[in-house]
């Protein structure tokens, strides 16, 4: 418990430092006078006077605030964020006298550090770890619906089929086959393991829908063969186990990993009988897969589907970089979890997640202390993901979130004269409101969740 409680602390506190710092750091750049710099809401527990700003650490630590001259504090935002500073504000400082794009650089410069945190995170494992990657080129299936008709040659992969080349380069792990698919010179030319004639997919030059439709159309095979089973959910909770291989779900013989998240995926709240090979024994199993937002594996779109709780043995090789290729796969992880937390976004606008299946600070104190439990790089790992997460809800069209905020600023250079004061205070108290009602809804069902209701 107690190291759970201290993980959460250590990893909301540096990701609301890193985002605030990104603001006070550019607008004290930029000649923007600094009131104030908390982490935290409300009164402060501790409070420091550094030449004209004051520096507190607040009783709500539910997030942080830079205050500058010449924004509005009056209202319940402005009690919130602990009402007036005591600095006399110098007029020739404020914030709204500064040049617009200065002002959208201030307002931009926190969810830009949350980005560059997590890209640099990633880029210390990667450089230091090495990167992850799948050890197989082998397909478990080819999703033939979006296809264009030059790629139809892959339509003939069957499962266990190997592609030892692209063009003249060998491949030897899933993510060099997908590099190599996506950046190789057309036409593209597939060696498979076992046939003398290459696949060749000659794809319009520069049609880039093109391309995305073979990465989207490939899956990996991987046997069906558990490792991770997280506790408290449907999978342990219907007695899977480490080790477990999975033989058959219903009357359907299993034989690859894809092959068995298909059917949860496609199961949420209906029972599944589930046989598997454990050790010397064969175990039939009921599971029901509780519903929640799932990324596509192939896409990355983010739906309500089936889910366990669980995870398969995976081949991995780890690459090393240097430093300018860990900074490049940091960026392009960190711009793989931006357009995944994106898409949860877009499900919850459309109704396809439900505010039901989104967690607040209790689920996350729980991952923070599962993963400080498992080391400092798994740590250092989830606050890269939180950070990105945090980037892109930070740029939500909402006031009191730095989207709204560029918003307002948009409006004010499109008709050349901000938005008045008085509709910027009632659409940042609306804002306001809608943030605070929907933590309430969140905390809640977290808190009845852990009573078991």
């Amino acid at each position: 418990m107690l190291l759970t409680v201290g993980a959460f602390v250590v990893v909301i506190g540096v990701l609301i430092f890193v985002h605030e710092a990104g603001h006070f750091l550019v607008a004290k750049a930029t000649g923007v006078q600094v009131l104030r710099f908390s982490l935290g809401f409300g009164k402060p527990l501790v409070r420091v006077r550094r030449g004209e700003t004051e520096y507190w650490i607040s009783a709500l630590p539910l997030g942080g605030y830079v205050k500058m001259a010449g924004l509005e504090d009056e209202g319940m935002v402005g009690s919130i964020e602990g009402g007036h500073a005591e600095t006399p504000v110098d007029p020739a400082r404020a914030f709204d006298r500064r040049p617009l794009l200065v002002r959208i650089a201030v307002i931009l410069a926190g969810v830009t550090m949350n980005m560059l945190f997590a890209v640099f995170a990633y880029a210390g494992l990667f450089g230091t770890l090495g990167e992850a990657r799948l050890a197989t080129t082998q397909v478990d299936s080819v999703w033939t619906d979006s296809l264009p008709s030059s790629a139809r040659a892959l339509a003939t992969l069957r499962r266990g089929d190997q592609i030892v080349a692209v063009n003249q380069d060998s491949v030897t792990s899933w993510e060099d086959l997908l590099e190599r698919l996506a950046t190789a010179p057309l036409p593209l030319r597939l060696r498979v393991a076992g046939r003398t004639d290459a696949l060749v997919l000659a794809l319009p030059r520069g049609d880039v829908q093109a391309r995305a439709a073979v990465l989207r159309s490939v899956e990996p095979f991987v046997p069906p063969v558990l490792d991770t089973v997280q506790p408290g959910l449907p999978g342990a909770r219907g007695g899977l186990a480490r080790g477990d291989r999975v033989l058959r779900v219903g009357s359907d013989t299993i034989v690859s990993w894809a092959q068995f998240t298909r059917r949860v995926r496609a199961s949420a709240h209906r029972r599944l009988t589930v046989v598997v090979a454990r050790g010397d024994s064969i175990v039939t199993l009921v599971v029901t897969p509780e519903r929640r937002p799932v990324p596509d594996p192939r896409t990355g779109e983010v739906a309500m589907s089936g889910y366990l709780g669980i995870g398969p043995v995976q081949p991995v090789v780890r690459t090393r970089f240097g430093v300018a290729g860990a900074v490049g796969a940091g960026l392009r992880r960190a711009l793989r979890d931006a357009g995944q937390v994106a898409g949860t976004v877009r499900g919850l606008v459309t109704g396809q997640v439900s505010l039901k299946e989104v967690g607040g600070p209790i689920m996350i104190g729980r991952i923070s202390g599962q993963a400080a439990r498992r080391g400092v790089p798994d740590l250092l790992a989830f606050m890269a993901l939180l950070s990105v997460n945090l980037a892109v809800l930070n740029l939500l069209p909402i006031p009191i979130l730095d989207g709204g905020q560029l918003v307002f600023l948009i409006a004010e250079g499109l008709r050349r004269r901000p938005l008045s004061l008085r509709l910027r205070l009632v659409l940042t108290q609306i804002g306001f409101a809608l943030i605070v009602s929907v933590m309430a809804i969140v905390v809640g069902r977290e808190f009845l969740g852990l009573f078991g209701r």
